[in-house]
C-alpha cells in the first residue's frame, strides 16, 4: 500500500526531480510568477512554502538550509529579504495556482503559480506633464478628387509627330 507516500514523481528520477523543483522555486522567487504544467505547479507548491517558512525564521541555520535546497545565493537572498517579510503575518498558504487551460501543442493542463502577497503590477499609461495636451495621431485626409485611371496609349501618328517636333 502507498500510505503516506505523497511525493509527486512526475516521471523523473529523484535527482532530476529535486533539481527541477529547486530551479522552479528559484524562478518563482525571481519572477514572482511562473507558467508551468499543473502537475509541476502542484509539486512546486510544498517546496516553495517550506522555503518561505525558512525565510520567516530568518536564522543562519534556516538560511543555510534554504541554500542547500535551492543552490542559488541570489534567490535565497531575495527570499529572505523580500518575500518572507511580506508573508510575516500569514500562517501558510503563501502561493496560489491559477489554472489556464490546455496547452495548444500537447493539450497538457497549464497553470500559473504565484505568490499570494506579490505586489500587483498594473500597466498604466505614462502621465503627461501639466498644460500639455496630447496630440492624437490623425489619419491622412482622403483625396476627394478622382485621378484618371490610366492615360490612353498614343497612336503611331501621335508618336511620329512628337518625334518630328
Amino acid at each position: 500500500m502507498r500510505h503516506q507516500k505523497k511525493t509527486l514523481k512526475l516521471g523523473l528520477t529523484a535527482a532530476h526531480r529535486k533539481a527541477m523543483l529547486a530551479n522552479q522555486v528559484c524562478s518563482l522567487i525571481e519572477h514572482q510568477r511562473i507558467k508551468t504544467t499543473l502537475a509541476k505547479a502542484k509539486a512546486v507548491r510544498p517546496l516553495a512554502e517550506k522555503m518561505v517558512t525558512l525565510g520567516k525564521k530568518g536564522s543562519l541555520h534556516a538560511r543555510r538550509t534554504a541554500l542547500a535546497v535551492l543552490r542559488q545565493k541570489d534567490a535565497v537572498r531575495k527570499l529572505f529579504d523580500d518575500i518572507a517579510p511580506r508573508s510575516a503575518t500569514r500562517n501558510g498558504g503563501y502561493t496560489r495556482i491559477v489554472k489556464l487551460g490546455a496547452r495548444k501543442s500537447d493539450s497538457a493542463p497549464v497553470a500559473f503559480i504565484e505568490w499570494v502577497d506579490a505586489p500587483q503590477v498594473i500597466d498604466e499609461p505614462v502621465a503627461e506633464e501639466k498644460g500639455k495636451k496630447s496630440k492624437a495621431v490623425k489619419a491622412p485626409p482622403a483625396d476627394t478628387e478622382k485621378k484618371p485611371a490610366r492615360k490612353p496609349k498614343k497612336t503611331a501618328a501621335e508618336l511620329e509627330t512628337e518625334a518630328l517636333e
